[in-house]
Parts: structure tokens; C-alpha cells; sequence
């Protein structure tokens, strides 16, 4: 495949989903640059990468900080080389930014213990559009730099609250949406360079950020993740190993070469069920 020898930086490459495309993109020959705000996890991924007879390093990098990314940057290359393919994938929720109930009542209107739609903490929904956006857009700016020789791909990691919004989350759909708007702006900006630009939008898939809010102790269904998986036609949660064969695809020119400013649903259908 084409993205064999190839440089990848996946972002967030600690966690749950971005540790499987590391690793996915390393089985396939990928020089793999894990980048997490927590070394210890980056390193680890990596360790199990090389173990494996991929090739891999684990770097500590705040995408929230120009220098950490440079500084990060400054390592893959030195270490594995120019970067091919970018996968940002760091992003996350505040729960400041985030309302305990779904609709407004009149209730609400007076004191009391619910965090309201009125009760929305700036702070909280600044860091979620910088931590999803800015973390998208800064390591893009960095690592494009690598890329002017074009055969070269950028893929951002979007969600379904892209698409509609969900209940309860204004702060992380706002900004999913703005991922998924920059992911078309850059591929644009970035075509004549040949350097593609696509996003992939997961449906609901459990991770160490949301596992409390979908699963009880017992591993059933909280009624929040109820609702979701009534509104999933497949009826249940995705495993990363599903989103794998989109991350391949969308690296790999010689698959997708023709694809760019796409943001594409993993989703069981989530997106295209209206509920009825």
C-alpha cells in the first residue's frame, strides 16, 4: 500500500480510538509518531508498536501550544522524518460546557441545582472549541509544513454532533461543526499542493471519556446510552477496529487519491435515521 515507509503523526494517540489507528497504520509499513498531552500513554502505545516489528515513538505534545507542537515536530523529524499523513485526533468535552438536562423549563428559570443553558461557564466552552478546533488547526499548521511536496493527507477526527446537534453538549457540537467547516476550508486551501484534506465523524463509540455516561456499573445501558442506541439502527455502540478501514482508505493515495474535503459518518446509521 502506499502508505508503507510513510511518515504518520496520529494526535491524541494515547486514547482509546487514536491508539487504534496508530497502531492500524503502523501494521500497514507507517513510520508512527504517537503525540499525547500524557507521555507515559504515547510511549506506551509505541512500546507496543515496536514489540509488534512496527516502528514507532511516543512524544509529548500540548496542541494547545505552538511550542509543544513545534518542539514535537522537531522530533518526528529528526527521528522518523517529514510528515506524510496527520491524524488529528486529540479533542475531548468540558463539563462546564455541558447542561444537566435536555430541554429548558420554566422551572429552570428559578435557583436551583441544574446546570442550565443560563448557567454555561465561558470558560468551559472556551477550552472545549480550543481543545477540538485550535487542536486540529495548530498541528495542521505545523506539520503542513512537511507537505509541500503534496501526496500527502490530512484527516480530522469530527463527530456526529457535526452534523446535528446532540442534546446536553452545545460546547463539543459547536465545535465538532467547526471541524468538520475547516476540514472542507483546508481542503480547498491546501488542493493545488496536492495535499488532501478529509475528516472522519465517528457515531457513538465507548471510550474512557464517555464510558460513565453510557454504561452503568453492570454494563448496561444508562438512559443515556439507551437513547442512543434506540437512535442507532444497528443498535449498538461502535468498536474502533470499524473506523480502521475508513482511516486506511482515506490515507492511502492510491485508494482515495480523488477524495478530499469529505467528513464521513461511522455511525450505524445514527445519521441517517430521523427516529421514526
Amino acid at each position: 500500500m502506499s502508505i508503507k515507509n510513510k511518515v504518520a503523526v496520529v494526535t491524541g494517540g494515547g486514547g482509546v480510538l487514536c491508539s487504534a489507528f496508530a497502531k492500524e497504520l503502523a501494521s500497514h509499513g507507517a513510520k508512527v509518531a504517537i503525540l499525547d498531552l500524557n507521555e507515559e500513554l504515547a510511549k506506551k502505545v509505541a512500546d507496543e508498536i515496536n514489540a509488534g516489528g512496527g516502528q514507532a515513538i511516543g512524544v509529548m505534545c500540548n496542541v494547545l501550544e505552538t511550542e509543544s507542537i513545534k518542539a514535537a515536530a522537531d522530533q518526528v523529524r529528526a527521528e522518523l522524518g517529514l510528515c506524510d499523513i496527520l491524524v488529528n485526533g486529540a479533542g475531548g468535552n468540558h463539563p462546564k460546557g455541558t447542561t444537566s438536562k435536555e430541554f429548558m423549563s420554566v422551572e429552570d428559570f428559578e435557583e436551583n441545582d441544574e446546570t442550565t443553558f443560563f448557567d454555561l461557564d465561558p470558560k468551559g466552552i472556551e477550552f472545549t472549541f480550543n481543545l477540538n478546533f485550535l487542536g486540529t488547526l495548530l498541528p495542521s499548521q505545523e506539520f503542513a509544513k512537511d507537505m509541500k511536496e503534496g501526496n500527502t493527507t490530512i484527516i480530522n477526527v469530527s463527530s456526529m454532533n457535526a452534523f446535528t446537534p446532540l442534546t446536553k453538549i452545545p460546547a463539543y457540537s459547536g465545535a465538532k461543526a467547526a471541524v468538520s467547516n475547516f476540514t472542507q476550508w483546508l481542503a480547498v486551501h491546501m488542493a493545488k499542493l496536492n495535499v488532501r484534506v478529509n475528516a472522519i465523524a465517528p457515531g457513538f463509540f465507548v471510550t474512557a471519556q464517555n464510558e460513565k455516561l453510557l454504561l452503568n456499573d453492570d454494563g448496561s445501558y444508562t438512559a443515556r446510552g439507551n437513547k442512543i442506541i434506540t437512535n442507532t439502527p444497528m443498535e449498538r455502540f461502535g468498536k474502533p477496529e470499524e473506523l480502521l478501514g475508513t482511516l486506511i482508505w482515506l490515507a492511502d493515495n492510491d485508494k482515495s487519491g480523488f477524495v478530499t474535503g469529505t467528513v464521513i459518518p461511522v455511525d450505524g446509521g445514527f445519521n441517517a435515521y430521523s427516529g421514526v
